[in-house]
């Protein structure tokens, strides 16, 4: 790459992430599911022959690691010079490729230059439907990964511009939203399509040759610029945990994911073989999107700004212990991948904590989830209403944490209520934060928030996650973060709680059914909060007056609707406390 300047790489750069938010783009507004159209579970990216990520415009961190064990599926089973200009690959097998689960459907195609493959695209999508135990496929119940839908090996989709009919009816027979599945699935080949053309225009303007080394050169900047910030880190060994206590998890027993992480110069390795074993509840997830979870920590630490690409993977080590949470065997389920990602990053965090004060977040909430589906919808047809919850993030150790919000690798946005109402025979009556669910601090963890759905239609609803038996924990001295929870006629006699064990529960016209979700832990002694900070979270309704006493030692009076200090009583209180 002698003759590729650093413009040069720049602007390649540039214009390769430009067609990949063009890739984006068009699948979020094809989408025929609200999973796509408006949830944005989906992400897409350019990689080299090599397998390497050469650029991926970041909506899902987790496919990082995702994409180049998918498109190495692809290669073991069809070779590159059988390939042809056309043609589409698709794979979902999380253990013979490398999907997070069933419900994500990976599409990759060859980029064809002069009649050669030059790369090729990838996009990663998630499925409204594809079978499983329960309608919208992810069940909290299952106990292999043959109870969680449809698996698809690495096979041909197109070829050569034309569709193998075979292979879309059997994805078909497999879903029960089978026009939303296959809408989504050609989104996903329109957008390779586009990033064929774009990429080849790319190569018209500038050269192939010029492409592909400013491509190798962007890559190894990256890694250079990650292994010069960690040569500036004190070296030593780390080690950080996190607790995983659910009901989802068979018997409800905690689990703990322990790593190591050493840094050693401009190395950074991190072991995971201490981990706890596999469980028998979907709670597992395979070691590329584990890696992911590492370069994620490591673009939070070093610039967020840095490009994601294999630059990011070829500075990072990692040891896994095949039959652990982190690197389990079949059969086991994976699913619930999520809620173990975003644990697995407070764990690397509260590791590189020791060593770095960027690094020091109290634990952040995963977001409880479940999947509503009516066998008559507003189509007059069945419909599953699949929605991405939000949790909240931890306190750092400068700042509040935030509310209502995805947490680390778990991205994606929330499904507004209009289209809610819109698709789904469904009212929402409630969607707000919850007041004190934030833990306690000298910086508040984030509030967890609260939505209340009327049916306007029998249904049934499918707990995936369950609850948290151990809410989100605090850090130096901060409070933990308030629990989750899902009910069914909140205050009504017939009220109960929806666990995991219930498996589908019948819903039906009438009904109101909530979905509680944690706050996120505070960091530190919440005694230490400057008190106007405190008034202020009381009037904006994020702690109430009681728990601006109790938790922060501070006294308040309500005087013409608002709230005043007892600086007396206060002052006695934060020596009390």
């Amino acid at each position: 790459m002698s003759d590729i300047d650093a413009i040069e790489i720049e602007v390649v750069s540039q214009s390769l992430v430009g067609v990949v938010q063009q890739m984006q783009n068009s699948l979020f507004r094809t989408g025929y599911s609200t999973i796509i159209r408006e949830s944005k579970d989906a992400s897409c990216a350019i990689l080299d022959t090599r397998g390497r990520v050469v650029a991926q415009h970041t909506v899902l961190p987790l496919h990082l690691g995702a994409f180049p064990a998918s498109l190495a599926a692809v290669l073991e089973r069809y070779p590159i010079a059988d390939m042809r200009d056309g043609d589409a690959y698709i794979v979902n097998h999380p253990y013979s490729g490398g999907s997070p689960h069933a419900s994500d459907m990976a599409v990759i195609a060859p980029v064809m230059v002069a009649d050669e493959v030059f790369g090729f695209s990838g996009s990663i999508a998630h499925k409204s439907d594809i079978g499983g135990l329960v309608p919208g496929t992810n069940s909290g119940q299952a106990r292999e990964i043959f109870h969680e839908g449809l698996l698809v090996p690495p096979v041909r989709l197109y070829r050569g511009f034309e569709l193998i009919e075979e292979v879309e009816a059997i994805l078909r027979a497999n879903s029960r939203t089978p026009r939303l599945v296959i809408g989504d699935l050609h989104g996903q080949v329109g957008a390779a399509r586009l990033a064929t053309d774009r990429i080849r225009a790319l190569c018209g303007k500038y050269g192939a040759h010029t492409i592909s080394c400013a491509s190798d050169g962007l890559l190894e900047q990256t890694e250079r610029r990650v292994r010069t910030a960690i040569a500036s880190w004190p070296d030593g060994r780390y080690f950080g945990s996190r607790k995983l206590h659910t009901e989802g998890i068979e018997g409800g027993r905690p689990v703990v994911i322990r790593v190591e992480v050493t840094i050693d110069g401009d190395r950074i390795c991190f072991d995971f073989r201490d981990s706890d074993d596999q469980v028998t509840g979907p709670y597992n997830i395979r070691p590329p999107l584990v890696r992911a979870v590492c370069y994620y920590a490591l673009k939070c630490l070093v610039d967020p700004d840095i490009p994601s690409n294999g630059g990011l993977a070829a500075a990072v080590d990692a040891t896994f212990r095949p039959g652990s949470l982190l690197s389990p065997e079949m059969p086991a389920p994976v699913n619930t991948y999520m809620t173990v990602a975003v644990a697995t990053a407070d764990a690397l965090f509260d590791a590189l904590g020791d060593a770095l004060p960027t690094a020091r977040i109290a634990e952040s909430s995963k977001g409880t989830n479940g999947t509503l589906s009516y066998l008559v919808g507003r189509q007059g047809q069945p419909q599953v209403q699949y929605e991405l919850p939000a949790g909240a993030i931890g306190a750092r150790h400068d700042k509040d944490g935030v509310s209502a919000s995805k947490a680390h690798v778990a991205n994606g946005t929330l499904t507004p209520i209009e289209v809610v109402e819109s698709e789904f025979p469904v009212e929402l009556e409630r969607f707000e934060l919850m007041v004190d669910s934030g833990g306690p601090g000298r910086f508040r963890g984030g509030l967890g928030y609260v939505r209340d759905y009327r049916l306007l239609g029998d249904a049934r609803f499918s707990s995936r996650t369950g609850k948290d038996l151990t809410p989100p924990s605090g850090r130096a001295g901060g409070g933990s973060g308030g629990g989750s929870s899902i009910v069914v006629n909140p205050g009504r006699p017939e009220a109960f709680e929806v666990t995991v064990a219930d498996g589908p529960v019948a819903l039906k016209a009438g009904d109101l059914l909530r979905l509680a979700q944690a706050g996120a832990g505070g960091y530190g002694d919440p005694r230490t909060r400057p008190i106007d900070a405190v008034v202020n979270d009381v009037r904006e309704g994020y702690v109430s007056a009681a728990a601006a006493r109790d938790a922060y030692g501070v006294a308040l009076n309500s005087v013409d609707d608002d709230w005043h200090v007892d600086v007396g009583e206060t002052a006695w209180l934060r020596q009390r406390l």
